[in-house]
Parts: structure tokens; C-alpha cells; sequence
């Protein structure tokens, strides 16, 4: 049967680590909110923020929600880009991500590369949708990628940080980001979580992997 290392009471302690830092963090940047979300509208007139249906702990959907960054129309868009552009159809397929995205916004761009657009995601963790530290929330679609490996990413919330957010982010091959979300689920434990939490505030200024 697979189970992480931590323990009943560790569990607790990281449910309220997790809502102290969440709320607190929240209080401290509600005027970046008010700021980013009234340039976002500006920009284009569209919604400042974006909710995605994304997977969480044992399988439960939920709405993960993020600065949007892109066109309003992004998805659409992106299933022509994808259509017309074989190079992009295969950087596609192998990290779900495109280095130079033509639907980022002016102000997206600036959001993605310095990962303001998850600050919302505080309030999934509030929720206790997500946690501070875990395997990021997936899409439906990514399910298959994980294969077997989709049982690990069910035991335990999925992260604002992780331990591939820390390690390369975006410069991972999607392989290299199922295998250190199962090392994660795994070894799982304060500690490992803290460790994480310390090495993500310098990979988000250095901005390593982040596009």
C-alpha cells in the first residue's frame, strides 16, 4: 500500500502551518491583490482572475486559482497553435508549457516570470484545497502522464511550492517532474517541507526555469 512518512500529528501541524502562513501571507499582499488585479483588467478588460478546474488530494477537483496571465480566448487559441505549429505541438507534449507563448499578456509575462500570478493560490490553501508544499495541481489531462504514479499525487495536497518548483521548474522534462513528485510523496515529512519552503523564495527571485 503506498503512504508518505508523516505522521497523524505532523499532518495537523502542517494543516495549521499551513493556514497561520496562508493568512498571514494574504494580510501582507492584499495591496499587490488590489494592484496586479487592477492592471490585469486594465490591460485587456478581461477577469483578473482565472479558475481552472485542477485535481487535489484523493482524486477531488476543485477551482485553482491564479492571476490570469493569458488572453481571454487562451485556450482556443492555443488548440490552433497547436494545430498550425508542429515545434510547438511537441515542446508542448513534452513539458505542457511553451517557452515563448504568444497568449501571454504584456503584464502576464511580468506575472509569470516572477510567479505572482499563484499568489491566489493562498486562498485555495485557506480552503484546504492545496497546502504550502506538494506536487503542483494537475489538469485532467495529465492524469495518463503519471500512470501508476497518479496513486502518489492523490495521498497529499497539491503544493504552491514543490520540490521540482526548487529544482528547475520549467527546464524539467514532465518525466523528471512525475518522478520527484512520487521522491516527494514519498519522503514527505516537516522537515523535507521546510527545506522546500527555504529554497523557493531564491529560486523565485533568481527566477530558475520560470517562463
Amino acid at each position: 500500500m503506498v503512504q508518505t512518512h508523516r505522521t497523524r500529528v505532523e499532518d495537523r501541524i502542517g494543516r495549521a502551518i499551513d493556514v497561520v502562513v496562508a493568512a498571514a501571507m494574504l494580510a501582507f499582499f492584499a495591496p499587490l491583490f488590489v494592484t496586479v488585479g487592477f492592471l490585469v483588467f486594465l490591460e485587456d478588460g478581461g477577469p483578473a482572475i482565472f479558475a481552472q478546474e485542477r485535481i487535489g488530494r484523493h482524486g477531488k477537483r476543485f477551482k485553482c486559482f491564479k492571476f490570469r496571465s493569458m488572453a481571454v480566448d487562451a485556450e482556443d487559441w492555443l488548440k490552433e497553435l497547436l494545430q498550425d505549429s508542429p515545434a510547438m505541438r511537441a515542446e508542448w507534449d513534452v513539458g505542457r508549457k511553451l517557452r515563448h507563448d504568444p497568449r501571454q499578456t504584456l503584464i502576464g509575462r511580468f506575472l509569470r516570470r516572477s510567479s505572482i500570478d499563484e499568489l491566489p493560490q493562498l486562498l485555495n490553501i485557506l480552503r484546504g484545497d492545496m497546502s504550502l508544499v506538494g506536487p503542483r495541481p494537475i489538469v485532467g489531462e495529465e492524469i495518463d502522464r503519471y500512470g501508476v504514479h497518479f496513486r502518489h499525487y492523490c495521498l497529499v495536497r497539491p503544493g504552491l511550492t514543490g520540490l521540482w518548483q526548487v529544482s528547475g521548474r520549467s527546464d524539467l522534462t514532465y518525466h523528471e517532474r512525475v518522478v520527484m513528485d512520487v521522491a516527494y510523496v514519498r519522503s514527505k515529512c516537516l522537515t523535507l517541507d521546510l527545506t522546500i519552503l527555504f529554497k523557493t523564495l531564491p529560486a523565485v527571485f533568481l527566477q530558475r526555469g520560470s517562463y
